[in-house]
């Protein structure tokens, strides 16, 4: 008989137990040796998202939404509506829309909150090109937000769209729905491990008991390679073996690749994994609180509850407002990208007028600006504005902006991006230490829950 595989938690509140892959040796047939047919597994019940939109069929885009939906167990509904209520739909939100699709938009909503429709998550989406959906949008995303515990997502589509660029937001909304308890968690026990592998730098961390006793930093390279150098890393900078931790999880563009490379317990989208990483470093697992990533390739703005997103929105116009950008003004200012936070911290945003909607048109702004004499420390500080106002413009009007407001990511590092930040909304912004480790740390904190008592 084959060595028995110890019982492990195969998804959280479910176990899995994998028995001998062969029959004894004298196994012969009769009533009392066969063995018992092997049980069916339970299909997982589809999670239930309310489409919420002005009419996603008439733009070609709900073909890429359905696909999106399929990929991670995910059905739409249509909320049903009192025909009737669309002449006073416009009285109970404050919005008299012009549009018919806009209103009967704003009674599904109001279905949803009413308890009238039972779903799991809402997703609230509009065509980009009108102004007057934009504003409806967002009254409805923070309706639903203020009057139910429902998660939601709200995204302006363009004829572009395809099911890839939605996959990582829907697989947020359904993890908040169906892990709910797993995100609760606030603290890590035993000893895990995360792996974030990013787009352009790959961490690890190892934690104990509650503490995080090792970390490592790569360049993304090769995606399991450089997996492996941040994870040998970690675990030599711990003093602890690999076959003594309990539990992995991964997150990041590549956790699908290092999550099956490494045998990970869990593989979660790096929207819920980051934003309880943040809240976990920051100590304010409890209450609301912001959470603003700005990664290498996109920024992402969550607004959390009690360490759970509640909103979120990922993405910006262009890699402007991203981690990429600044590489390009460290560059061109032949600066290491270490020294750009210190070089901006002496300058005058204000000095320089740069483009803060598209890396190439923000590109061409340093350029013409250091052709005209204006000083490097001036142009660093405008790199730094520049992203966070499209971070402002794009993504915090898609969230509820409450305090704490906490920065995480590489970026954060960069010290003129947390002053600008916080210039820009009058408050002050929350960097955590390690906040460069997020997603690594919350991949570690939330597999703790794989680990048995």
């Amino acid at each position: 008989m084959s060595e028995k595989i110890p019982l492990k938690l195969a998804n959280a509140g479910e176990e899995k137990l994998c028995l001998d892959s062969e029959p004894p040796k004298n196994f012969e047939k009769g009533p009392e040796t066969v063995p018992p047919a092997p049980k069916k597994e339970k299909k997982e019940a589809k999670v239930k998202i309310a489409l919420v939109s002005c009419g996603t069929e008439y733009g070609g885009v709900q073909a890429a939404f359905e696909a999106a939906a399929a990929k991670v167990n995910a059905e739409f509904i249509y909320p049903e509506i009192n025909i009737a209520s669309l002449d006073t739909i416009g009285k109970d939100f404050g919005i008299e829309a012009a549009s018919g699709d806009l209103r009967l938009m704003m009674a599904r909503a109001q279905a949803v909150v009413r308890g009238e429709t039972t779903a799991d998550g809402v997703f609230v989406t509009t065509c980009f090109r009108c102004a007057e959906a934009a504003i409806v949008r967002n009254e409805v995303r923070r309706y639903i937000h203020k009057n139910s515990n429902i998660p939601v997502i709200s995204y302006s589509f363009t004829e572009q769209t395809d099911a890839a660029t939605l996959y990582t937001r829907f697989e947020a909304l359904t993890t908040v729905a169906k892990r709910r308890h797993l995100l609760a968690r606030e603290t890590q026990h035993g000893i895990t491990a995360g792996i974030d592998s990013g787009s352009t730098t790959t961490k690890a961390v190892v934690m104990k008991d509650n503490q995080i006793v090792g970390f490592g930093w790569v360049p993304t390279n090769e995606v399991l390679a450089s997996a492996e150098a941040a994870y040998s890393a970690a675990l030599t900078m711990a003093g602890i073996r690999r076959e003594d931790v309990q539990a992995l999880g991964t997150t990041g563009y590549g956790r699908y690749l290092v999550g099956e490379g490494f045998h990970a317990d869990l593989v979660q989208e790096e929207i819920t994994v980051n934003s309880k990483g943040a809240v976990y470093l920051a100590d304010c697992q409890k209450g609301p609180a912001t959470v603003i990533d700005i990664g290498g390739m996109d920024n992402k703005a969550i607004s959390v509850e009690d360490g759970i997103p509640g909103m979120f929105t990922m993405g910006g116009i262009c890699a402007g407002a991203s981690g990429r950008f600044f590489e390009t003004v460290a560059k061109r200012l032949n600066v290491d990208i270490t020294e750009l936070g210190d070089l901006a911290m002496q300058g005058d945003q204000a000095k320089v007028n740069m483009n803060s909607y598209c890396i190439v048109f923000g590109t061409q702004s340093l350029v013409n600006s250091l052709a005209k004499g204006s000083l490097p420390k001036d142009v660093a500080a405008a790199a730094c504005r520049s992203v966070v106002e499209q971070i402002f413009q794009q993504q915090l009007q898609e969230v509820d902006v409450r305090e704490p407001v906490i920065l995480v990511g590489g970026s954060s590092l960069i010290k003129g991006v947390p002053r600008e930040l916080g210039n820009l909304l009058n408050v002050k912004v929350v960097v955590p230490k390690n906040s460069q480790y997020i997603g690594a740390v919350g991949a570690a904190l939330l597999s703790s829950g794989f680990v048995e008592d």
